[in-house]
């Protein structure tokens, strides 16, 4: 476990990201405080940034996964209205202007 100054960690970052991607954990410090940890994906982290995002959704519960996985593609929805009742409609409506 490696530590460094923010402003030697602003400067260098690149060099900090590598080690971290390699398994490096790296403490963060500011005025010889800790203030964050630098560290390689936890095998629980989609490497992917949305899958991470929807993940994170997850567990913080503002998403709830669905119960049963449904196979094949979603249902087609009910149309909401006969074509030829939404053109006649919309002649109606060219009609009034």
């Amino acid at each position: 476990m490696k530590s460094v100054g923010i402003k030697v960690l602003n400067s260098r970052l690149s060099e900090y990201v590598r080690l971290a991607a390699s398994g490096e954990t790296i403490l963060v410090t500011d005025r010889d405080q800790v203030v964050a940890e630098l560290g390689p994906l936890r095998e629980t982290r989609s490497p992917t940034l949305a899958d991470a995002f929807l993940a994170d959704a997850v567990r913080s519960g503002a998403l709830t996964p669905p119960t049963l996985a449904a196979s094949g593609p979603p249902p087609k929805p009910a149309p909401v209205a006969r074509l030829d009742e939404v053109l006649a409609e919309l002649d109606g409506n060219r009609r009034d202007r």
